[in-house]
């Protein structure tokens, strides 16, 4: 019994070693309380576009995004009702909480596809994975996911309040210049932490945005917040097809063998400048013939990423391993399996609460003393 607790002890400090100086954490889920948010069959919304009334989070909710305000953890989730040639449009919904681990949702949902310059990318996939900042001028912006069905895009919009928002557009829409389009998604735009507050942060003059989820991550920048440019090698190709490798962005990270990230890299919440350099907390997608062998077969699992504080595009380092995978049955089994994918971080109540899906069905939250900061 003995050498069975010392193994056990062993075990422990072997994990707790591959926590490096520069992450943030170790997270701890709350078992206890989660899921803390799941789908909910009552409430309706009058879909503008069907002209009739949804239950527009009956099928599953999944992938928040959090911003602390006024003393509480906001959360903007993803919907989706059972709706559709899709089996579900997306739509995003709020909800509000006092201790980060109970929260109040509101009826109706505060961002959706509508009657408007949106409709075509939008409809009738949906709005997914919004990923929010604060400006120093106290505004909200938010990067989420546009599907129409064949393409996912990558888009901005903005708030004062978190209800009510302004969309602009395709994030790479300039970038584009009407001659070609792309897959993309995940933007997590660079903060500084001021206070509970994650302030947007220009580096050399610019803003920055690592996004994607694919076999490599990219990185994009920004003067406004609004409008933004994959960095690129000067020899760009012509826009041909639709594979973002033909636009020549440049990589800032890529997947690797015998690792849970074997598959794809894709942003979690937002980075966010320490002393160490930039944090990113990213999801990574197994591959069981080359990477992760205990993993099951497309596992997400989250990492995290070190980039210098100077130059976004270098990577300094990168965790060893996975951080968080799914282990428990609401993770395990959904709409999509063996997923525990990070999307949403805030800083509250002198804690980490760190926020993501599980299985693409319901809300689960890891909690963290706050340290390394």
């Amino acid at each position: 019994m003995k050498n069975l607790l010392l193994l056990l002890l062993l075990a422990q400090l072997t994990f707790a070693q591959k926590q490096q100086p520069w992450m943030i954490g170790p997270f701890r889920k709350a078992d206890a309380a989660n899921p803390i948010l799941e789908a909910k069959a009552t409430t309706t919304f009058k879909c503008p576009l069907r002209g009739e009334t949804v239950n527009w989070e009956e099928k599953d909710v999944f992938n928040p995004a959090v911003v602390v305000r006024n003393g509480k953890v906001y959360m903007i989730y993803r919907a989706e009702d059972k709706v559709g040639k899709y089996a579900g449009t997306s739509r995003l919904g709020l909800a509000t909480s006092n201790d980060g681990i109970h929260f109040k949702r509101m009826p109706e949902p505060v961002f959706y596809p509508d009657n408007d310059f949106m409709k075509k990318y939008e409809w009738e996939g949906g709005c997914e994975d919004p990923r929010i900042v604060e400006t120093e001028d106290g505004r909200y912006v938010m990067t989420y996911t546009a599907y129409d069905g064949d393409l996912a895009r990558l888009c901005v919009a903005s708030s004062s309040d978190l209800i009510h928002w302004q969309k602009h557009g395709l994030a790479f829409n300039s970038f584009i210049k009407g001659k070609r389009d792309f897959w993309s998604k995940s933007g997590a735009i660079v903060c500084r932490k001021v206070g509970n507050k994650f302030i947007a942060a220009k580096i050399n003059g610019k803003y920055w945005m690592y996004w994607g989820d694919q076999a490599q991550l990219y990185i994009a920048t920004s003067d406004d917040l609004i409008n933004w440019y994959p960095a690129t090698r000067p020899n760009d190709p012509a826009y041909k097809s639709l594979d973002v490798s033909d636009v020549n962005c440049i990589p800032v990270a890529t997947t690797r063998n015998g690792k849970h990230d074997s598959r794809l890299l894709e942003s979690g919440p937002p980075a966010f400048l320490t002393k160490d350099g930039i944090v990113l907390i990213y999801n990574g997608m197994n591959y069981n013939q080359t990477g992760d062998a205990s993993l099951a077969e497309g596992t997400y699992a989250a990492g995290q990423f070190l980039f210098d504080a100077e130059n976004p595009v270098q990577l300094k380092d990168r965790s060893e391993n996975y951080f968080l995978k799914p282990d428990k049955p609401y993770e395990i089994v959904g709409q999509v399996n063996q997923v525990c994918f990070v999307e949403g971080l805030a800083s509250f109540k002198g804690k980490w609460f760190l926020y993501y899906g599980t299985a693409d069905s319901k809300i689960g939250v890891a909690v963290a003393k706050k340290i390394n900061e």
